[in-house]
């Protein structure tokens, strides 16, 4: 038997091994040849790049690099052949304060592998582009004070799905300023505590974009009252498919609606409505009467910034790469913030109007970054292409109030999850530890 097992173990022994195909990721990595990214004006940069695939270093391929100010037309182009054990390349300097980067990318099976590192000059000495109007404080008092003759009108619904063992969420919908006749809506959650008791709150701003929202029930167990809101005056409960639709549609490219008017600007509802939330906020039986914060990335970065810079009752703000910073930037060549309004110098894209550019003045972050007082902790990263690092240092160079900066150096539009637990950290002791000075 054990004959005859062998005889019919032979013809497969005699196959050739089958070929496996392999496929996997192709990183390409740049860095600085300063462990801190960081140079003085004038001294020369140098990038590394290398490219693996699978861990190995990947040969037989050619890189085209970028070297530039950020967001600026490139001051070096060129593609050679990579080496497997990497290129480093002189990336020249910059001779005032600002960001230096180095893109490179690698092709490969038809696709198209990118990689960045961005080297900081002198960052802490950026100095904003954009000019502080001389009415606007008065500006702005005038729409709070246009805001607060309108009832907050709020209209309250439990989502029992949305709660825990902890917190109660409900829908809200807040009476708001703009609208055809000067008036709209506020949507967003609620999650309070269901322990009775006074607690401290956090309004939380959105994001750019077009999303529901489900609340902050986990921060609300702990002992927060919390509200979530969105800034498009339409419930943030629907089916996504709805905001997809409105993102697609009626909402698209709304952060330059009305940008001819500083009276028309779709900001100014935004803004206006963050104060309408806190006023709905600070109004709860739960509210401790003191502590208030405001939290949020992006647009909500911005919007964070704004809301603790219009409204006195903010105790203090933790904000991720703050966007509307400093947008003039590109109209004196160099990069401004998102939503880059004045980057197109023609076409559809372009707003580089004298109105415009106006309008500007009264809702960029680095005027209302100017009046914050209260402590802050900010964040973000040097590979920001969203929220260019130069537009975000602008802002924050000139806040007179406490600050901290926490940097996530190689990150860019995103967020890294030790930068979150930091974050969050920081907000759960300001909101939960008297002695953080509230």
């Amino acid at each position: 038997m054990l004959r005859y097992a062998v005889f019919a173990l032979l013809p497969l022994l005699a196959c050739p091994v089958v070929a496996q195909d392999r496929v996997g990721t192709i990183q390409v990595r740049v860095s600085t040849d300063h462990s801190d990214w960081r140079y003085t004006p004038g001294q020369p940069v140098r990038f590394r790049i290398v490219a693996v695939q699978d861990g190995q270093p990947l040969s037989g391929v050619q890189v085209t690099y970028r070297i530039g100010p950020e967001m600026m037309a490139p001051k070096i182009d060129q593609t050679v052949a990579l080496p497997a054990d990497g290129l480093t390349v002189e990336g020249g300097t910059l001779n005032e304060p600002g960001f230096l980067r180095c893109i490179a990318t690698v092709e490969r099976n038809g696709k198209t592998y990118r990689g960045l590192a961005t080297a900081a000059f002198q960052p802490e000495s950026i100095k904003p582009t954009q000019q502080d109007p001389a009415d606007f404080d008065e500006f702005w008092t005038a729409g709070k004070a246009a805001l607060a003759k309108l009832p907050i009108d709020a209209r309250v619904t439990l989502l029992p799905e949305y709660g825990n063992s902890s917190a109660n969420c409900y829908h809200v919908n807040l009476q708001n300023v703009g609208g055809t006749n000067g008036v709209s809506r506020l949507y967003g959650i609620l999650c309070e505590p269901k322990a009775p008791g006074k607690y401290p709150a956090l309004l939380s701003v959105p994001g750019a974009g077009v999303r529901p929202y489900r609340g902050l029930a986990e921060m609300a167990g702990r002992g927060v009252i919390t509200l979530q809101i969105g800034i498009h005056g339409v419930p943030v409960t629907m089916e996504q498919s709805v905001y997809d639709s409105l993102g697609a549609g009626a909402l698209s490219g709304y952060n330059a609606f009305g940008l001819d008017n500083r009276e028309r600007y779709y900001f100014r509802r935004v803004y206006l409505g963050c104060v309408r939330a806190n006023d709905f906020l600070t109004s709860h039986p739960k509210w401790d009467g003191v502590t208030l914060a405001v939290t949020g990335g992006s647009q909500g970065g911005a919007l964070s910034i704004v809301t603790a810079a219009l409204d006195p009752r903010v105790r203090g703000l933790a904000a991720y790469y703050p966007a509307l910073s400093d947008v003039t930037g590109y109209l004196n060549n160099r990069a401004g913030g998102w939503p880059h309004m004045f980057r197109a110098t023609e076409g559809p894209m372009s707003h580089r109007s004298a109105d415009k550019i106006e309008t500007s003045r009264y809702y960029d972050v680095v005027n209302f970054a100017r009046r914050v007082k209260v402590p802050g902790l900010y964040t973000w990263g040097f590979n920001d292409e969203t929220c260019p690092p130069t537009s975000m240092y602008s802002a924050f160079n000139v806040i007179p109030g406490k600050k901290k900066l926490m940097l996530a150096l190689e990150t860019g539009h995103n967020t890294v999850p030790e930068q979150v637990v930091e974050v969050e950290t920081w907000l759960r002791t300001f909101l939960l530890t008297p002695s953080t000075g509230n």
